[in-house]
């Protein structure tokens, strides 16, 4: 039994303890700027969906250097998030949430960040390698025969916003199970 559910913190972003397990990779669905100086910046994730990732300044500065100003681009783009227990609040080792790769970069990416008031430091993230189309006609080839797991594959496809033609033919597929 997985205990990783029971220790996430109950909140509305996600945080560096969120993290504690190990890197994620994330799809960004939205991003919306709310604008003030603190967090003013939501990046929604398809894998956390009610929680947004709220990036500092300094991985804000990344992902413009790496995929431009225009937010209305990251929509489908994918980051790789860690924790990183050496970041720090005034004198104090809290951690934090950085990226170490990004989708849409051909080679690796150095930024000059401040890493204390007059010194600057370069921060280098990594190629995120695109991720394989999913196959749904396979998939829902190997589902044939358990209509649970053709209900599930057609919740995944709605979610993923694929076509109402995919969806059809799952719902066929789980339709013609059903009756059989």
């Amino acid at each position: 039994m997985d205990m990783t559910e029971t220790i996430a913190p109950k909140s509305d972003q996600i945080n560096a303890d969120d993290l504690m397990t190990g890197p994620v990779t994330v799809t960004v669905s939205e991003v919306i700027i709310k604008g003030g100086t603190e967090q003013p910046v939501d990046v929604h994730l398809v894998e956390f969906p009610g929680r947004a990732y709220r990036p500092s300044k300094s991985m804000r500065r990344i992902m413009v250097a790496a995929w431009g100003p225009k937010t209305s681009a990251y929509a489908g783009r994918r980051l790789t998030l860690y924790r990183n227990p050496e970041i720090t609040f005034g004198r104090d080792k809290v951690g934090g949430i950085e990226i170490s790769h990004l989708s849409h970069l051909d080679k690796p990416l150095t930024v000059a960040l401040t890493a204390t008031r007059g010194k600057r430091k370069g921060f280098t993230v990594q190629p995120l390698a695109e991720a394989a189309p999913r196959d749904w006609g396979l998939e829902i080839d190997s589902r044939t025969g358990n209509v649970d797991a053709l209900k599930a594959l057609w919740s995944e496809a709605q979610q993923a916003g694929q076509s109402p033609e995919l969806l059809e033919r799952i719902r066929a597929a789980a339709t013609t199970e059903a009756v059989a």
